[in-house]
């Protein structure tokens, strides 16, 4: 890490970002020596919480503590440090408005360990967790993500949560309410975690063979967030349990493979359900995505292989797109009889009911207009206009970010004639 990021994250954390226009007026002696103190940390994570800590010390009533603590909590967990997550983690959160990433480490680092006392924080706070993500589940974001995906983030979400609190009320002796809880998650989203938790407390409960098909189901269920290291404890995990239920490890490749069956149908059954609410869900590339017209028509862009599809993206509140817009229409004019160019105008406002009126008020033809449904994040659109041009196989041939009026025109039917040629 930079140092140069440790003192601009400090400065936009504390308050303090440096603003270019006029020169800004002498800090106080306290902000003086907390500047030079993070300019004295250099690139150290452990130098940086240091100066912070004792800057607090110094200063214990400072009218910035709370941000100051933030800064730190923020700087432990990319260091790992267990014990400051857990100590600024809580005075953090003790403090609105709740920050999400420092609430989901802070459970998990309580629960890293079987003490009773930091099971009982950990469910403290993890009921503080799900009355978040309940809030956030009623508050879907608008335009960068569909109903299905945002139900499948929060899917995931509780599915943490409740592995969360299984683990404390395991840890606290309540092995068959652990049990339920992290069924509980699986139901809400299958991962190899959930599982592992239903094992691990049936293995306690002494049901070592329903234990087994639990880890069994662990080790081979796709899920990102399983590594290498946790499949091989999975593996020994399973022979322990699996001999001690029968003496050998005889059958328990047969029990596995039994296992991924069963994992690979849960999730190709969730799959199918996703793309039925939502053909995008899982779109990895262009030709991959249906796309909702603004007059209500679907269209799959892998429709448009072998022809060349000019992608404009817009919004209405783009004063350069409406520069744009006659500019456009001149070029497909000159395409207008030749069937293999597709102009398509693709609406990239969050709020999708701005644009059938705006379309109207401008007299637009809304034809050829769709709403962006996750394309604009895999192709990387940061600033708008921009201009796409794929190619007959559906790969992007040519990319213009902005317009200069004066060339656009020549320009763009330059590189459309590109593709008809090669």
């Amino acid at each position: 890490m930079k140092s140069l990021l440790f003192v601009i994250f400090a400065f936009v954390a504390l308050g303090q970002e440096p603003k270019p226009a006029t020169p800004p007026a002498q800090p106080d002696p306290e902000q003086q020596e907390l500047n030079a103190a993070l300019a004295d940390a250099g690139a150290s994570g452990v130098d940086f919480i240091r100066a912070l800590e004792n800057h607090l010390k110094k200063y214990p009533k400072s009218s910035q503590r709370v941000a100051i603590e933030r800064a730190i909590v923020k700087a432990a967990i990319e260091a790992k440090d267990e014990k400051r997550i857990i100590e600024y983690g809580e005075k953090t959160l003790a403090t609105d408005p709740v920050d999400p990433q420092v609430l989901d480490r802070l459970i998990r680092t309580l629960l890293l360990s079987d003490e009773p006392g930091n099971a009982t924080r950990a469910l403290v706070w993890d009921f503080k967790y799900i009355k978040e993500i309940d809030t956030a589940a009623k508050q879907m974001p608008q335009g960068r993500m569909s109903e299905a995906q945002w139900n499948q983030e929060m899917n995931k979400a509780y599915a943490r949560a409740y592995v969360y609190q299984a683990r404390a009320l395991g840890n606290l002796g309540k092995q068959q309410e652990a049990v339920d809880l992290a069924h509980k998650s699986w139901e809400a989203f299958p991962t190899a975690g959930a599982a592992r938790e239903i094992g691990r407390w049936l293995a306690r409960m002494g049901k070592n063979m329903e234990a087994v098909e639990w880890i069994a189901n662990a080790f081979t269920i796709e899920d990102p967030g399983s590594t290498e290291i946790d499949r091989g404890k999975d593996r020994m995990k399973m022979g322990e349990l699996y001999q001690k239920a029968t003496g050998s490890e005889k059958g328990l490749g047969d029990l596995i493979l039994v296992a991924y069956d069963r994992t690979s149908a849960i999730m190709g059954e969730r799959i199918a359900k996703l793309k039925a609410a939502d053909p995008n869900v899982q779109a990895s590339k262009i030709t991959d995505f249906t796309l909702a017209g603004v007059e209500g028509a679907k269209l799959a862009l892998s429709s448009l292989r072998g022809k060349t599809v000019v992608l404009d993206f817009w919004a209405t509140w783009c004063g350069p797109c409406r520069a744009q817009h006659p500019l456009y229409d001149k070029v497909q004019e000159r395409f207008k009889d030749n069937s293999k160019v597709i102009f398509l105008a693709i609406a990239t406002d969050e709020d999708r009911e701005l644009v059938a009126p705006f379309l109207k008020q401008n007299n637009w033809n809304a034809s050829n207009v769709y709403y962006e449904a996750g394309i604009t994040k895999l192709l990387d659109i940061s600033s708008i206009p921009t201009t796409l041009i794929l190619d007959k196989t559906g790969n992007i041939a040519s990319r213009m970010n902005g317009f200069a009026p004066e060339r656009f025109v020549d320009l763009l039917t330059q590189r459309i004639n590109d593709t008809l040629t090669n």
